[in-house]
């Protein structure tokens, strides 16, 4: 006989460790009226435009972890950015705030391979409706996506789709003609162990690629800009890809195009790091 499974609470999430008004001020959004699907479309645009993904602690070795008052410190007073789990806790948590019920999932970056759940993901209601909100998906997502099997939804110009593959949604995007699997995803709900787990897995393990390279992504409508390991990559949706390598010291003069700001101990002990 199983037990059944217990709903999440807000407590269990600490969600008011959260300023929700330092964090509109931080993405330059202006106060949210009421938990319409326009208002999240808009706040996961000022969202993704104004917070880029970057792994930088977890480089140094300096990571906070997920507890959610050091997250909110890091990405709103700081003015850093962070990767899957800090975008996805912050977020869930401003959400919840604003009377959005939240559901906070864990995804496999190879749907259709036995790999382990690493990617943090939400699915946000919004007027009696469900809606992937992969906010910390790198440089990939700028709005929220309905859960309706192939709906394709543009993300900053490039078409995605969810796809319904029982038990997973799988979510694509097309390229060059063709749907690419990006990752994968049931709804069975986390727990703040979870994430502690997840974390701890891809800022340590010598195979994760995030413990072993600088990984630094911003979007905006139509370019995506990539920072990784040694090469700049800028896709534009409109025209080719261009990719050119970078020094180290490059690497750390381009942080700030990128809206990531360190102090000089930082920026030394990352160049120290990458070289």
């Amino acid at each position: 006989m199983t037990t059944p499974t217990q709903p999440t609470t807000n407590d269990e999430w600490t969600v008011d460790a959260v300023d929700v008004r330092a964090y509109l001020d931080r993405i330059a959004h202006p106060p949210v009226p009421a938990p319409t699907v326009e208002a999240l479309r808009t706040l996961h645009a000022a969202h993704s435009s104004a917070i880029p993904f970057e792994n930088i602690d977890v480089l140094l070795h300096q990571h906070p972890g997920v507890d959610l008052k050091l997250i909110a410190d890091k990405l709103i007073n700081r003015r850093r950015g962070g990767y899957c789990y800090e975008h996805g806790l912050l977020f869930a948590a401003v959400a919840t705030q604003l009377g959005y019920p939240v559901r906070r999932l864990l995804s496999r970056i190879d749907p259709y391979k036995p790999s382990f759940r690493t990617h943090m993901t939400l699915v946000i209601t919004a007027e009696g409706r469900d809606f992937l909100v992969d906010i910390g998906f790198g440089a990939g997502m700028f709005a929220p996506m309905p859960l309706v099997d192939g709906l394709v939804t543009e993300q900053a110009g490039w078409p995605h789709r969810l796809v319904w593959d029982a038990p997973n949604w799988v979510l694509q995007k097309l390229e060059d003609g063709n749907w690419r699997s990006l990752h994968g995803f049931d709804e069975q709900v986390q727990h703040p162990v979870d994430y502690a787990v997840a974390h701890h897995f891809v800022s340590t393990h010598p195979r994760s690629p995030f413990a072993q390279q600088l990984v630094v992504m911003r979007l905006a409508p139509g370019v995506s800009r990539r920072l990784v390991g040694g090469e700049l990559i800028v896709e534009r949706a409109d025209g080719p890809t261009e990719t050119r390598p970078v020094t180290p010291a490059e690497a750390v003069e381009l942080l700030p195009e990128f809206g990531v700001e360190l102090t000089g101990a930082e920026r030394q002990a990352l160049l120290s790091r990458i070289s």
